[in-house]
């Protein structure tokens, strides 16, 4: 089922079902979603032939475009009918693919969305020179827009990315970290992107600064939401669901929730064997196996889905002052998209 076409702002027609939701979200802001695409395609080109080659790479590997749909769902959602949000929303999907290109790199990355790599096809120094370039075309973007608000959100967000990547790294492989520096990673590297997102959708709409701080809650809550599904998938997904080798972050030694969870849970023996596959990095054959048979013991998958559900719950209820209309129904049933995709 999905969202029909509506004129009225107060539509009673039912929310889509979660795995319907991203579909309804994109039906709903179509007309806008190409513009952002064309805007996309267009600051992407540049005389140095490498750059829209590697940029194409990675956008021809898919990408749900859900940051940039936030944009543009809660501008529309906000009433705004002008088109200055499709310009952030490139803008947006600029800084997240800039990301993209940095962290498959940091990360060692062979696959991205189901395909090679960027840097697995043309190299790391072109992949983190590329991406400075998309860094910079979203700021042009954003002093183009002309917003001094919009520059601060959005500048703000880049940072904040970039801290959360570089406290990813200070604790990575260390089986001490805490729940708390793992939420600060994940608000950091996933979460900050999601709010900016959202809450510019506010501030073109000239909308009042509670209605901008919802907007922030709703996506930093969502992106949250989003990021503890995406370690839970890690070690329980597909390859072809995942868009990535299964088992990456336990390669990597990356400590997320479902490892805290299964470590802290664990008897001696158990912790021992976490500190060997993550501190010191002495991995051998079956010992991801064993790791996922931890985390099924301990409950560490369902109770890492139980936490995501309760941040989407969160978000959803950050929406609760607003008007209803299609665009709210689709930002909410986009909450259930994200969750649904652990099962």
């Amino acid at each position: 089922m999905s969202f029909p076409a509506v004129q009225s702002r107060t539509d009673q027609s039912p929310a889509p079902n979660a795995e319907d939701a991203l579909t309804a979200l994109v039906a709903l802001v179509r007309e806008d979603l190409d513009a952002c695409n064309r805007q996309i395609i267009e600051r992407m080109q540049s005389p140095v032939a490498l750059i829209p080659q590697l940029a194409a790479h990675l956008i021809a590997a898919g990408g749900k475009r859900l940051r940039p749909l936030l944009t543009l769902a809660a501008a529309r959602m906000c009433g705004y009918r002008g088109d200055r949000h499709v310009r952030l929303a490139a803008c947006v999907e600029f800084i997240h693919t800039a990301t993209l290109l940095h962290d498959d790199v940091v990360d060692e990355s062979d696959l991205r969305r189901g395909r090679a790599s960027a840097n697995a096809v043309f190299g790391n120094q072109a992949s983190v020179l590329v991406g400075d370039f998309l860094f910079a075309r979203s700021f042009e973007l954003m002093v183009e827009d002309g917003s001094l608000e919009v520059l601060r959100i959005l500048c703000s967000a880049s940072a904040t990315i970039a801290e959360g990547e570089v406290l990813q790294l200070v604790i990575q492989n260390d089986t001490s970290s805490t729940e708390a520096q793992y939420l600060d990673v994940i608000e950091g590297k996933t979460a900050a992107l999601f709010a900016a997102a959202s809450r510019v959708g506010a501030v073109v709409a000239d909308r009042t600064a509670a209605e901008a701080e919802a907007l922030d809650a709703y996506g930093r809550n969502l992106g949250i939401a989003f990021q503890l599904v995406d370690d839970a998938l890690d070690y329980s997904a597909e390859q072809e669901k995942l868009g990535k080798t299964v088992g990456d972050d336990f390669r990597e030694g990356k400590i997320t929730l479902p490892v805290l969870l299964a470590f802290a849970r664990g008897d001696e023996a158990e912790k021992a064997f976490w500190k060997r596959v993550l501190e010191e990095k002495q991995q051998e054959d079956g010992d991801l196996a064993h790791a996922l048979e931890l985390m099924q013991r301990h409950g560490a998958f369902a109770d890492t889905i139980a936490r995501a559900r309760e941040y989407g719950d969160k978000a959803i209820a950050a929406l609760a002052g607003f008007q209803d209309n299609a665009e709210k129904r689709a930002l909410a049933a986009v909450v259930e998209f994200c969750i649904a995709r652990a099962h």
